[in-house]
């Protein structure tokens, strides 16, 4: 089995008296696709927001590549090649394809950008990913589909060389063919050697996508299996009781009288 590029090792996570996080372990191995699933307030934001950097957590331990690390901030977590694509999409609709992937990250200098180095990255990183729907990286965003728009989220992601991409709901109000085209491009991002991490309430798409299977419930990882391993109905179960047959939390000690 390769060996993980980001690992959690009992990570706890508090917001006052609500214990969020419950000693989490979960290894993202390059090449995969990790689906993380659990219901309404599992903690599943949580725990991208810890790997973020934009909530640290109160203890256990965070490696990458192996190696201790400290995420103070999202920053830290963007120099190590771990990026986000969250369901907002956070694009500027006002700006084209280009402007979007470089925000915040321009070339050149303040008063001279180096705009035909970043159409062309850009070309290359859409080309890359065997992405056809868009026909200009000049297009405004505001132009494009919902589907167009999670494919450049996507491409911005992996420009600055990421190792770690984790995507929170990248269906969710998709049609059909949209969907299919985002999740054809969450499979090249494992198979171009990326660690993926896909938060989804869609069982269908988890399934068919999903090389393992992490279920949260109430803050606990009580599942994180191959998922040729498991069933459709095993994950709803783990999902909302937190076990399925042996799989998942213990049962509880019967009391004899």
């Amino acid at each position: 089995m390769t060996k993980p590029i980001l690992e959690l090792k009992r990570v706890n996570k508090s917001f006052g008296p609500v214990h969020v996080l419950h000693d989490v372990d979960l290894a993202i191995r390059p090449g995969e696709v990790t689906a993380l699933v659990g219901d309404n307030g599992a903690g599943k934001s949580t725990l991208v927001k810890a790997i973020a950097g934009i909530h640290p957590i109160d203890s256990g331990e965070i490696l990458f590549a192996g190696e201790p690390v400290k995420v103070a901030g999202p920053r830290d977590a963007a120099a190590l090649g771990i990026e986000v694509v969250y369901q907002d999409l956070a694009l500027a609709d006002n700006l084209d394809i280009v402007q979007n992937m470089f925000l915040g990250r321009e070339r050149g200098k303040p008063w001279a950008l180096d705009e035909a180095s970043m159409e062309q990255a850009a070309r290359e990183t859409l080309a890359t990913l065997s992405v056809r729907t868009v026909k200009s990286v000049r297009t405004p965003v505001s132009a494009l589909s919902g589907g167009q728009r999670q494919t450049v989220a996507i491409a911005k992601s992996v420009l600055w060389d990421s190792k770690v991409v984790l995507l929170d709901e990248p269906t969710a109000a998709l049609g059909v063919a949209q969907t299919r085209q985002v999740l054809d491009l969450v499979r090249r991002l494992a198979e171009q050697g990326l660690g993926v991490v896909l938060i989804s309430h869609n069982m269908a798409d988890v399934m068919e996508v999903a090389d393992r299977i992490a279920t949260l419930y109430l803050g606990r990882l009580v599942a994180d299996l191959p998922r040729k391993d498991l069933t459709h109905s095993q994950v709803v179960e783990l999902i909302t009781a937190g076990r399925s047959g042996e799989l998942g939390l213990a049962r509880p000690d019967t009391v004899t009288i």
